[in-house]
């Protein structure tokens, strides 16, 4: 282990104060050579738990939507594992959110051809009558003028199944045809891709109903109409992946296949050469359940009404495993907490880990936590936050604090430069960024994002079929846990207080209009499931 002196990029807003140069000079007791950060970097880098931890939470326990079995399985896996380290874990409850059980999700196409399809039904979707095969006609959402000519057309949806989604024209990633197309090509593919849509979304609109995330109106109107199913399809761009998201309270079972298989689909009943499947999908449905985060702790010995928090969702969807949103920033969390135990097991400052429910409904369960537990916000040292994949932290801001560069230098200058080198440091950052640590930042208390490098995450594993072990770097994962580690150390050890004057601007678009999740405010979580849209 060696000393690297970190480059640190100040990229000032104007008429923002820019901290002095001093403050690389770190302080007393802050070396490289502290025993706590060498026996720190021993436990995360040469007897990581991470590949152990991730195998059972991802394979044996699986996704963890917000108010299933499959969360709270893990839910109690998380406290049993911390027991098992002597720290104190608990549940810390939310509110309340609807329950749902994934069950099988078959789909066959059985006429004029026979051929199994890659799908499964949305999260929250009902199940087909009685959890029994269904066989129907599929026919494809038609091109009509008004909802008046919809609701003459929905007493033949009748029975069948309905796809109800923009089918693509290639499923071949935009990257591909650049490499092998010549450009003309290209051009024509996009230019006849970008009007296909156009006149899909003029379809959906002369329905009368939406079909976007989040308001289901035109699922459920075809729902009340009788239609067998509904089969949609939310390609990610890239080759195989599609996105698995919810529904809301549509009533009939909604099932989303992949890219190509949709398009035969469309293509068949277009053409009018009678597509039949038979689909068997098995839901079960219930009511509100509490919800719950957990937080564990390692109680402060000098300041233990000060705080520094380790922050990372514990929630995701069910198309895949849950590993890379948010999983990886789970273990990375727990891993920490784990050397942190070992390492420094009576803190300065108390140090919490706060693995949040219902990240993916709107960071209900971060929210929750800032609303409740006010002295913690209050006194608040820092809190690092991470949720984009598997990738080593390249990224850091001061998330608007315009006094933290001081501080947060003073910590990254310590670490070790083989988990600095790649990080590039932004000051003062935006004032509401995007994650859970929004939760802290837009109620004022100084939280930082740890963000990774892309390896391909909103592509291919961002709320995708494909988000599983798999596609874990196991070495950037324990550099990552070590990293979080020392910067919780660090932080809990710092004699001074970190800075709450605050930058207020909304971050902007290209337009110069504010960007709605970028602008500043201290929001108030939903204790319950809101109502469809």
């Amino acid at each position: 282990m060696r000393r690297t002196a970190l480059a640190v990029c100040l990229v000032a807003a104007a008429g923002s104060p820019v901290a002095a140069q001093t403050f690389f000079v770190p302080p007393s007791g802050f070396t490289v050579e502290n025993p706590v950060l060498r026996r720190l970097w021993a436990l995360g880098m040469d007897s990581s738990q991470a590949p152990a931890l991730a195998q059972v939470l991802f394979d044996s326990i699986g996704p963890r939507l917000t108010a299933s079995p499959g969360m709270e399985a893990a839910q109690d896996w998380l406290i049993r594992t911390y027991a098992g380290w002597h720290v104190e874990a608990h549940r810390e409850r939310t509110g309340t959110w609807r329950t749902w059980r994934r069950g099988i999700t078959h789909i066959d196409l059985v006429a004029p051809r026979v051929r199994s399809l890659e799908g499964q039904m949305l999260a929250w979707s009902a199940g087909t009558p009685g959890g029994q095969p269904v066989r129907a006609p599929v026919i494809a959402l038609p091109d009509l003028p008004d909802s008046g000519a919809f609701a003459a057309w929905l007493p033949q949806a009748r029975g069948k199944l309905v796809l109800a989604s923009f089918p693509q024209p290639t499923c071949r990633p935009d990257e591909s045809w650049e490499r092998w197309a010549v450009p003309a090509a290209v051009d024509s593919m996009k230019a006849r891709r970008a009007a296909a849509l156009r006149g899909w979304n003029a379809r959906i609109a002369h329905t009368g109903f939406e079909f976007r995330y989040g308001h289901h109106s035109l699922l459920r109107r075809l729902a009340q109409a009788g239609v067998a199913g509904i089969i949609t399809n939310e390609w990610s761009q890239g080759w195989g992946a599609d996105r698995i998201f919810g529904v809301d309270a549509v009533g009939a079972p909604v099932v989303d296949v992949s890219c190509e298989d949709y398009g035969l689909l469309y293509r068949l009943a277009q053409h009018a050469q009678g597509p039949v499947v038979v689909l068997q999908a098995q839901a079960e449905a219930g009511g509100e359940v509490p919800v719950f985060n957990v937080v564990a702790e390692l109680k402060g010995v000098e300041l233990p009404e000060e705080y520094v928090v380790l922050s990372a969702h514990f929630d995701s969807w069910d198309g895949g495993s849950g590993a890379l949103d948010n999983g990886t920033g789970t273990i990375m969390m727990l891993e920490a907490m784990r050397m942190l135990a070992l390492a420094y097991p009576h803190p300065r400052r108390t140090i919490l880990v706060g693995h949040w429910t219902g990240e993916e409904q709107g960071l209900e369960g971060s929210r929750a936590f800032v609303a409740d537990r006010r002295q913690v916000i209050d006194s608040l040292q820092a809190a690092f936050n991470q949720d984009d994949g598997t990738g080593r932290v390249v990224s850091m801001d001061a998330s608007g604090f315009t006094q933290a560069a001081g501080n947060l230098a003073r910590w990254l200058v310590n670490v070790p430069g083989d988990l600095t080198r790649d990080i590039k440091f932004s000051f003062p950052g935006p004032t509401s960024p995007p994650g859970d640590n929004a939760s802290f930042v837009g109620c004022g208390a100084p939280a930082f994002d740890l963000a990774a490098g892309d390896w391909d995450y909103f592509r291919y594993t961002w709320h995708t079929s494909h988000d599983t072990y798999d596609k874990i770097s196991f070495d950037d994962l324990q550099r990552n846990a070590t990293l979080v580690a020392m910067l919780a150390y660090l932080a809990s050890e710092d004699p001074q207080f970190l800075p709450r004057d605050r930058r207020t601007l909304p971050q902007l678009r290209a337009d110069g209009t504010p960007h709605p999740w970028l602008v500043p405010h201290c929001e108030a979580p939903d204790r319950r499931t809101p109502a469809p849209q």
